[in-house]
Parts: structure tokens; sequence; C-alpha cells
């Protein structure tokens, strides 16, 4: 315990002398003050540009909603806790179990890990904001009325009820005549917009924008998932655009691209879908993974072992996502050597996941561990994702996904990577990013009781379901027979999800007071390796005094760090090449400005006029539109690196 107090201070000790190095003069710090600060009222409020407000306001609205799927979750366990019960009816389940799925995959899990990107991203290369400041407000926006857009539905009742996946024919016309659907499809294509600008936001920051000397090979790890996940939603995100557009073509103006009887395939919808939405299982849980290889150095005391191994697993990864879509579909009667390759592509996939486990495992047992209650999650991440990767492995086996297709063991297997993975990580991330963003230490001890009631919870609520799936219940079913084995198990699970949604209570008491009542954190109460603690938390309106000039990996731990220019004649940052940041310029960012905000609203007018069929109103939208993204696209100034640099 002595020689872990005693790195503690030494790290800390290197951080505090990185910090001091990178103070202004009293002089550019005003005017800095001056020009980063958000005006005191409430249009700027509205319409501000700054990373951290926005990153925040993504964190805490993805929250509201992880709390309207919970309620979900919960009110369908209960359903589910005995045979024959009839606490809903056979359609309001479907609009739950639909919403749930919505909810947790659209407007939560990837919304909140972006939140956290959006946040971190320039703390983390050293920078004073996004590339496009205005890009973020705008998504934030569409992000925020996409998601009331669809749960607008409930209020009409006609929620989404066709399952997240939302298959043909079973959401066409003839099978689901109401405008169900139709929020759905259209509510999803408005909520794209936001998920797409917003990964160009953080690609074109993460590549131009690091401070001088932070090359690739020195970049954080988060950042490389944050980059690898951001491209994937840009490649895969058109492929759901055109399902959801042939979606709409066909329920309103009678197309036939899933329709048999006219050329069309039902299953033309599952490939552009998957196409989709397996790439989508990797986008929101490598962030998650990030997140631990930033944690877990920290708490074990060293760098990470193997970091590039780590990152070059992350891409490989990502890229592997694009070639796994089949293995969703084995019971469909595709040809059989579609099914081999596939089956076999879904094994490989485990290999890059794997060396980051090991890596972390590696960095655990030459390190000297410390357990606070970030570390917990981090291990707690671990043990739910491998329990999780190892059900994924048995479902690329084709015969037992034949058996286990539909069942609840494929819903346990979901949960267990993306629930039991992400969301133990975000919470991982939400105690050690907690000072940083607030000034505040969250209360050790009531995050220690959360973390545990909600890993008793989690595998309480969702290994049973293993068990349930193996005996041969089905998903998405709203009520079962007494006597089939299914009674205990259920019940076992639903009292385990209520365990666990207190488990998550506590953490979310533990927020509401310390953000008023916590320990004052300091710059840096970890001892961490990363610029975002070399600044005071709260960070400041301009994030950096002086743009840090970056010589090593660890730059608070090995004093590689030293102080740049203070750029304090405008809101400016610096741009540096893509591959090894030499200083290639400074840019000009633009301040507040209403037009995203206005967009934004113009295009939810857009979708409520496609929604409701008023030609008059579809054709005012985008007049609109145009308008608003034509009134407030002006360009940013280039100017020449000042002699500082």
């Amino acid at each position: 315990m002595a020689s872990r107090s005693a790195g503690h201070l030494d790290h800390r000790s290197a951080a505090g002398s990185a910090a001091a190095a990178l103070d202004a003069q009293p002089a550019e710090v005003e005017r800095l003050e001056a020009l980063w600060k958000t005006p005191p009222n409430w249009l700027a409020w509205l319409t501000t540009v700054d990373h951290k407000a926005l990153g925040i306001r993504y964190i805490v609205t993805a929250c509201v909603f992880l709390v309207l799927g919970g309620l979900e979750a919960a009110v369908m366990r209960l359903q589910l806790a005995r045979p024959e019960a009839h606490l809903l009816s056979p359609e309001a389940y479907n609009q739950l179990f639909t919403m749930h799925g919505t909810t947790m995959m659209f407007l939560f899990i990837q919304p909140v890990l972006s939140g956290f990107s959006f946040y971190l991203t320039p703390l983390l290369i050293g920078a004073r904001e996004l590339a496009f400041p205005r890009l973020n407000t705008f998504s934030y926006y569409v992000f925020l009325f996409a998601g009331v857009f669809l749960y607008a539905a409930f209020l009409i009742g006609r929620a989404p009820d066709g399952g997240w996946f939302n298959y043909t024919p079973l959401t066409s016309l003839p099978f689901d005549a109401g405008d169900n659907i139709d929020f759905y499809a259209i509510g999803l294509l408005f909520l794209g917009v936001a998920t797409t600008v917003g990964s160009i936001n953080l690609v074109v920051t993460i590549l131009r924008l690091r401070a001088p000397g932070m090359s690739l090979d020195r970049m954080p790890l988060f950042l490389w998932s944050s980059l690898t996940t951001s491209i994937a939603v840009i490649a895969s995100m058109p492929a759901l655009t055109v399902a959801l557009l042939f979606l709409e073509l066909e329920r309103r103006w009678h197309f036939v691209f899933f329709d048999p009887r006219w050329g069309g395939t039902p299953l033309l919808w599952q490939h552009l879908f998957w196409i989709f939405g397996h790439p989508w299982v990797y986008i929101v849980f490598l962030p998650a993974t990030g997140m631990l290889s930033m944690i877990i150095p920290v708490f074990c005391r060293r760098p990470m072992v193997g970091h590039d191994i780590v990152a070059l697993a992350t891409v490989a990864t990502g890229l592997a996502g694009f070639g796994v879509w089949v293995h969703h579909m084995f019971v469909t009667g595709i040809p059989q050597i579609a099914v081999g390759f596939f089956s076999a592509g879904s094994m490989i996939v485990s290999v890059p996941s794997g060396a980051q486990i090991a890596a972390w495992l590696a960095t655990m047992w030459y390190g000297r561990v410390v357990l606070r209650t970030p570390m917990l999650f981090a291990i707690g991440f671990i043990l739910q994702f491998v329990i999780g990767g190892i059900s994924g492995v048995m479902t690329a086996v084709v015969p037992f996904d034949w058996q286990a297709h539909d069942t609840y063991f494929v819903v346990a297997h979901l949960h267990y990577v993306l629930a039991g993975g992400s969301l133990f990580a975000l919470f991982g991330a939400i105690y050690y990013w907690f000072p940083k963003m607030t000034g505040r230490m969250l209360d050790e001890t009531v995050g220690r009781y959360s973390f545990w009631v909600m890993f008793a919870g989690f595998n309480l609520a969702f290994f049973p379901m293993h068990i349930a799936g193996l005996l041969g219940m089905a998903r998405r079913v709203y009520t079962y027979l007494p006597g089939l084995g299914l009674d205990g198990v259920n019940l076992t699970s639903t009292i385990g999800a209520f365990v666990f949604i207190g488990g998550a209570a506590l953490t979310l008491a533990n927020l509401l007071r310390s953000l008023h009542h916590g320990a004052v954190a300091g710059p840096d109460p970890w001892g961490a390796n990363t610029l975002e603690w070399s600044i005071a938390s709260p960070p400041e309106h301009y994030d950096f005094a002086r743009i840090p000039i970056v010589k090593s990996r660890d730059p608070l731990w090995d004093g590689g760090v030293s102080p740049g220019p203070a750029l304090d004649e405008a809101r400016l940052t610096p741009q540096t090449t893509p591959l090894d940041a030499r200083p290639d310029g400074v840019i000009e960012l633009p301040a507040e400005n209403v037009w995203p905000l206005v967009m934004s609203l113009t295009l939810l007018g857009l979708c409520t006029a496609l929604l409701v069929r008023s030609g008059l109103g579809i054709a005012l939208g985008a007049v609109t539109s145009f308008a608003a993204a034509t009134r407030w696209m002006w360009p940013i100034h280039l100017h020449p690196l000042g002699t500082e640099a």
C-alpha cells in the first residue's frame, strides 16, 4: 500500500508541473475569457457552441432516455414475471419492447458515448473546440428533437411496434396500417442526420486539430475508438437510410421493394438493416473499450501494455464489423457457402476483442491496481463482456444458431455485450470524469455500493435468460404458458432487473448530491496521464490557456508536454497534419449562432409534415431548412501559424 501511495504522489507531482507549465499570463487569460465565454443570456445558452456544455447536454439527455427505456424494460419484466399475466395487452407490449430497443440502441447508448466524445476530444488533443462548433449545436438539437418526435407517438397510442429491427413484411402497410411504423422510419431518418454530422465533426477534429507533436502513435486510446466508430457510422448509416426510404416509399406510394408478389423480397430489408446494424453493435461498444483503456492504466499506475496492439485491434474490430452481418440471417435460407463464410467471419471478429482484453489484464497484472469505483466498473465490464463474447461465438456456430435464433438466449447475449459491457464502462467513465466536468468528487462509498448492487442485479436478471432461451422461450412474446419450466427463470430475471435499477438509482442519487456537496476535486484527483487533467476542473471556457506541445504518449507522467502559443487574438486553435501532427496553420472558430437551432426546428417541422402527409408542410419545411442552412454556413478564416508555435 505504501508503494502505491508513493507512485500516486509521483504522478500527481508530474501532472502539477505540467499544469503549471501551461499557465498563461493574467492579461492573456483575460483576453481568452472574453473571447470564449458564452454570453450570460438565454439565447446564448440555447445557441452555445461550447463543446463542454453540449457534451454534457448530450450525456444528460441520453440518460433521460435511459430512464425511459429502463421504465419500459421494468414494465415488460413485470408482465413476464409470471405466466399468462395481463398487465399489458399484446399491442402495448409490442410498442414497449420496440421503443425499449429503439431507445437503448439509438437514443441512449450511441448518443451518451458521443456526448463523452464531444466533451473530451478537444481536451484530450489539446484543442480549444471541435472543428465545426455550430455543427455540434445542430447535431445536439436534431438528436433531441428526433427523440421527442419518436416519443410523441405514445401520446396518440401509435408508438412503433415492429421491433427495433422493424422486419418487413410485418411492418409493410397491409400488416401495420397505422402511423406506428411511420414514426419509426421518419424519426430514425431524422436522428441519422445528427449521428452522421456528429461523426464527421469528430473525424475532422481528431485528424486535424491535435496539438503539435501529438502524432497518431501518441494519441490516447479513447480517440482511436472514437475515430473508428465515427468512420463506421459514416460508412454504415447510408444502408439504414436507404432501407427506411424504401420502406416509406412502399408504405406511402406503393413501391414494391419488399413485396415478393412483384419481384421484391423481405430479405432486402434484412440485408440493408444488418449491413448497418452489425457495425452499429461495434459502434456502441468500441467507445466503451476506449474508456476502459483510459481508466485501467491510471488505476494500475503504469502505461497500457500493448498500446499499439490495442489501437490496431480497435481499428480491426471496426473493419471486421462490416463483414459479418449475415450471421443474423442464418435461418433465412441463404446459400450454404455464404453461411460458412459469415460463420467463420463471426468467429474471427472475436480475435481483436480478445487482444484488447489480454492487454487490459496484462496491464493489471504488471501494474499496482487501486480499486477505486471507476476501476471496479472497468473490471465489471471485462467480466460481463467476456460472458457476452463467449455466447456470441456460440451463435456463430450455425447449428447452434439455428436452435438459439429468436430465443431468449440471444436476448441474454445482446444485453451482456451492450448493457453489461457499454453500461458498466459508461458508469466507470462517469465516476472517472465527473470530477473533471464538475470540479467535485463523487462519494466513493456510495459508488462501491452502486457497483456491487448493479453487478449482482445485472447477472441475476440476464444470466437466467440463457437458460430460458435453451428451454425454448421465444423472444418478443408478451406471455407464456405455465408448466414449461419458465416460471422460475422469468421471476428471477424480473427480480434481478429491479435490483439492477436500484443500483443505478444509487449512482443517480450520488450524482445529484455530489454536484453541490461533493469534495472539491482539483485539476487531477487521480494522478492521471492525459492532457485533460492538466487544466482546471471544470475546464475554463477556452480549455487551454496555452496550446500544449506534446512530446510523449503519457505527457503528465513523464513531463512530455510544454507550453505553446496563447493564441489570444481571436477564437483560434491550431491545425496540424493528420499523421505526425506538425503545425499546419491556425483556424478561427465561430461563436454562437441561432441558425443551427432554427435549421433543426425546420427539419422537425418537415418530419412532422411527412408524418401527417401535408404537401404544403413538406414544401415549406424543405424550403425553410435549405434557407436556414444557407444562412448559417459561413467560411472559417485560415491564418498563418504564429511565430510562438
